[in-house]
């Protein structure tokens, strides 16, 4: 009989999840009989999706895949109370679903960010006993004073002791960098309850270059720097607009495009005027059907973090993306993301936050041959399929998953 799985997440489609249905449907290959558990569709815009009325609970069937959708606040905004509620509410009714159907199942996958999701899991597990393993994003309490939201400080110091209980209670703790694992370590995770997990792309996205009509964007006539994903306050991408208006004074055909909504959208815009930056496009995001036409199209995919420790550790999803792509890379991250990039030859990295050697940079990659670029890019892709692959990535959590349920079965025996 197929192991029974159940999926818990805050975040799922229609969502832009890294973890939807192709997740799913992947454990589902693999054997197992998937449930999910998460809330009512509200991110990005922080109002729930069309389609979608607000309610305590909800069934839906997603490709064979029962949903079921449970009561939470909408929210997305930079205050910390409304994010704290968003949170904890979904915690509330998560943890309700779990302990009355809890014992279904063999085993629980959480996906974090946020802990409240894991915290769910951890506390129905005292009356469930059912095992769980957590999927570590982003590493909090760290992540939570990166987003500068207001009382994030205070909201760390509470979050931290929540934390550390989490990931006590798992039964294994899945980094997403081999630098992340080695931090869950030091804060406490036993060797034995920590493996790492590397992200993989949407490889569907990749594949789908499609004929959609790109002459909207500008590119023609132009060196296109293509930067696509959330345009958020940790990303810090004023420096790649002032990089791209300082590059441009060398290098005329140079062009950056920002692709995406988010929190800062309006306030690059505002830069964007005050700069006269003509060579900077600021378009809206577009479909996950459409957007591998559009990076193909680009000469370089840009990505950017502050420059703060913590992305040290996080290895940005839009990484193993860029890399499926078979496109250069200039990443400005520090830590295992840009050693990923400069060891396998995808591109260059960059120190974030420096206006100055961001323009360089883009300089410098200008001006390559294209056979060069052309050689980035194939060696991007190839380090893509031998190291982040899904199918790599699913047979590595088919074997944590099948560990874990038999680990638990020994013990309930």
């Amino acid at each position: 009989m197929a192991k029974r799985i159940l999926y818990l997440t805050q975040w799922f489609e229609p969502e832009i999840a890294p973890r939807g249905l192709k997740f799913t449907e992947g454990l589902v290959a693999h054997g197992y009989d998937v449930e999910v558990a998460t809330g009512f569709p509200n991110y990005p815009s922080g109002k729930i999706a069309p389609g979608y009325s607000l309610s305590f609970y909800q069934l839906e069937i997603m490709r064979g895949i029962r949903v079921n959708r449970t009561y939470l606040y909408p929210s997305h905004d930079r205050s910390s109370l409304s994010r704290a509620i968003n949170y904890i509410s979904f915690f509330v009714s998560a943890t309700i679903f779990c302990i009355i159907r809890g014992r279904s199942f063999d085993a629980i996958y959480v996906y974090h960010p946020p802990i409240t999701v894991g915290l769910a899991a951890a506390l129905s597990s005292y009356v469930t006993k059912r095992p769980f393993l957590i999927e570590i994003q982003d590493l909090w309490p760290d992540s939570v004073v990166a987003s500068k939201m207001s009382g994030a400080g205070v909201l760390a110091r509470m979050l931290d002791p929540v934390c550390r209980f989490v990931y006590g209670r798992a039964a294994l703790v899945l980094g997403q960098s081999r630098t992340m694992t080695e931090r869950l370590i030091e804060r406490g995770v036993p060797h034995s309850k920590a493996a790492t997990t590397f992200n993989w792309a949407d490889e569907e996205a990749v594949r789908n270059g499609g004929d959609h009509d790109l002459t909207y964007l500008e590119f023609q006539g132009h060196f296109n720097f293509v930067y696509g994903g959330n345009l958020g306050s940790v990303q810090g991408l004023e420096t790649l607009v002032r990089a791209a208006c300082l590059a441009s004074r060398t290098v005329p055909e140079i062009q950056l495009t920002l692709i995406g909504d988010g929190l800062e959208r309006d306030s690059l815009a505002a830069l964007i005027a005050q700069l006269g930056a003509e060579v900077v496009k600021l378009r809206s995001g577009v479909s996950q059907s459409q957007i591998g036409g559009v990076f193909a199209a680009a000469d370089v995919l840009v990505a950017h973090l502050l420059d703060d420790p913590l992305f040290e550790v996080t290895i940005p999803s839009k990484t193993q993306f860029y890399m499926a792509m078979g496109k250069p890379v200039l990443m400005g991250v520090r830590g295992e993301s840009a050693a990923i990039i400069e060891d396998s030859g995808a591109g260059l990295s960059v120190e974030p936050q420096n206006v100055e050697a961001v323009a360089q940079a883009m300089v410098h990659m200008a001006g390559l041959p294209r056979a060069e670029l052309d050689a980035m890019g194939t060696r991007a892709r190839m380090a893509y399929e031998a190291r982040f692959s899904f199918a790599s990535a699913l047979s590595e959590i088919d074997g944590h998953l099948a560990d874990v349920i038999a680990k638990a079965s020994v013990s309930a025996s």
